[in-house]
């Protein structure tokens, strides 16, 4: 997720002076807004060296991990917010992770691609894998595992007890809490565990 405008409002879900977990925090461009507009503390967990290295270079502290490993290093309730964005999809053992969010904070928000975004069923209709700004990569390069949509989730957070706090997509940088499985390209929770 690297438009900015997405982060932004992503952002404004994490309470202010929140302890705060960036699960596959990139270069730490949200920890250093969190840090600065939000008074946030805390930690990004990454695995790319390029990424590890630019978080430090921008003061943010983090731990170089691979998310198929878990989170066994921290307590439960660790953190106030475990943000997991743009990441799931990536993810071999996604349920676990997610339950694991859960576990290390007291609140989780996620966001991922929705496939079900019209534009996505449309070049599913015609035969073809969706290439969109949300999913860059042709079926044969992709770095996504699996693919979701916004319904799905919604399933599975009730599946695995969780108590969605809020919900809506994201298309153009803006909200959309109108019908977010068709018209929002990424998908956006806030949960707790029930």
């Amino acid at each position: 997720m690297s438009d900015r405008k997405d982060i932004e409002l992503i952002a404004e879900l994490v309470p202010k002076g929140s302890r705060v977990l960036d699960l596959g925090c990139g270069d730490g461009e949200l920890l250093t807004l969190l840090r600065r507009e939000r008074g946030c503390s805390g930690y990004g967990i990454e695995i790319a060296d390029a990424n590890v290295l630019a978080c430090h270079q921008r003061g943010v502290n983090v731990i170089q991990l691979n998310l198929e490993e878990g989170l066994s290093l921290f307590d439960d309730r660790s953190f106030d917010v475990v943000l997991q964005l743009d990441t799931l999809q990536h993810l071999r053992n996604t349920e676990r992770m997610l339950r694991e969010t859960a576990r290390v904070g007291r609140v989780g928000i996620v966001s991922f691609p929705n496939f079900a975004h019209w534009p996505n069923r449309l070049h599913v209709a015609f035969g073809r894998m969706p290439v969109t700004r949300v999913l860059p990569y042709q079926w044969y390069d992709t770095p996504n595992i699996r693919v979701g949509t916004y319904a799905d989730f919604e399933v599975l957070a009730k599946k695995d007890g969780l108590t969605i706090l809020d919900a809506f997509g994201i298309q153009a940088g803006k909200v959309v809490r109108t019908l977010p499985n068709l018209l929002a390209s990424v998908a956006v929770f806030k949960f707790e565990r029930g």
